[in-house]
């Protein structure tokens, strides 16, 4: 959009366009400037972070807060999974790790006993090294009872289902009462605004692109165009059809986009010289378009032109103006006083 700034120049004031006319008309001069030379494919906008949640225990389902089109926070509850049964494993394993704990600490005493024991000549080398072996033993009970509450805990957390980030659900894959079972699909969703464009450059011009590095993506249902930010391409070709993949990414953008969107890519392969008008100069009527030209002694003369693409808010005019002409910016001002200059000339 900066570029598009340089294509016309302004005028200045605003010209008389009779002679002795007292209203005045606004116009903009146009003028010939570099544009980029670009080559269009097609493009399928897509997430760049998308994940599907999957159970990670078995287990009836008791809740599902999120349906399709809900906006999910990071870290709030997705769904609920009956958790009676982990609860109750979590007991045992709290009271198995009790006990172990109660157990090595008599360990450690009888090995204290029988090391002041030994000393004292009043017990076998034997009998030692039994308490010492359960001592170990012991301390073995203790780390298994405190890694099965951790596993304990980790099932028991399993059961509750959180957002891994801020995104939309697009796809929900349960309901409420359903059993599940691990790896079980339970929904699918994006993080909003993270878009990209995936498209496929032909093999001719991916030289250019590699050169110039600049896209444009641009939607099919208004003409606007979305910034580019980094655009990577792959370092191979199709071998079916000699095209390179490129991905686009978009900056955070509004709800204009969506996944799966086709959308149009304009890949700057070089520049040229092009002739652009405001959107607003341009008369359409049918498949007529023209323009009102003010002409050096401030008449008024409706011209037909070949509109090309749009640039925003500027069209190219491919035939019928040259640079360095005056048009008109409000063609219905002008169209009334061109009527009455035909008039007047009658």
């Amino acid at each position: 959009m900066r570029l598009l700034r340089k294509f016309l120049i302004l005028s200045a004031g605003l010209l008389p366009f009779v002679a002795g006319a007292s209203e005045t008309l606004q116009t903009v001069r146009t003028e010939r400037v570099s544009m980029p030379l670009e080559y269009r494919v097609d493009g399928v906008v897509e997430a760049r972070q998308q994940a599907t949640l999957s159970a990670e225990v078995a287990g009836k389902i008791e809740e599902v807060n999120f349906d399709i089109d809900d906006f999910v926070d990071k870290g709030e509850v997705v769904l609920r999974i009956r958790d009676l049964e982990y609860r109750a494993q979590r007991q045992k394993a709290v009271a198995a790790l009790d006990e172990a704990r109660a157990n090595l600490q008599d360990a450690q005493l009888e090995f204290k006993r029988s090391e002041d024991l030994l000393t004292k000549k009043m017990i076998s080398q034997a009998q030692f090294d039994r308490d010492r072996a359960n001592l170990k033993a012991a301390q073995a009970r203790r780390s298994s009872a405190e890694a099965n509450l951790a596993q304990a805990d980790e099932q028991l957390a399993y059961t509750v289902v959180r957002a891994p980030y801020s995104g939309v659900v697009v796809q929900r894959h349960v309901e409420p009462g359903e059993s599940v079972n691990p790896g079980q699909p339970i929904m699918t969703g994006y993080a909003r605004g993270q878009l990209r464009v995936s498209t496929n450059v032909p093999q001719s011009i991916i030289g250019s692109l590699r050169q110039h590095r600049t896209a444009r993506v641009i939607l099919l249902e208004d003409g606007q165009e979305v910034v580019v930010g980094k655009i990577t391409i792959h370092p191979f070709a199709n071998p079916q059809n000699h095209s390179f993949p490129v991905r686009l990414d978009l900056p955070q953008t509004d709800d204009r986009l969506y996944p799966g969107m086709l959308v149009k890519v304009a890949v700057t392969i070089g520049s040229s010289e092009r002739l652009l008008l405001p959107q607003q100069a341009l008369v359409s009527r049918s498949e007529v378009n023209a323009v009102y030209v003010i002409e050096d002694d401030g008449s008024v003369s409706l011209r037909q032109v070949r509109p090309g693409n749009r640039y925003g808010e500027q069209v190219e005019i491919l035939a019928g103006l040259d640079a360095n002409e005056s048009i008109a910016l409000d063609p219905v001002r002008a169209g009334i006083e061109y009527k009455r200059q035909l008039d007047a000339d009658r």
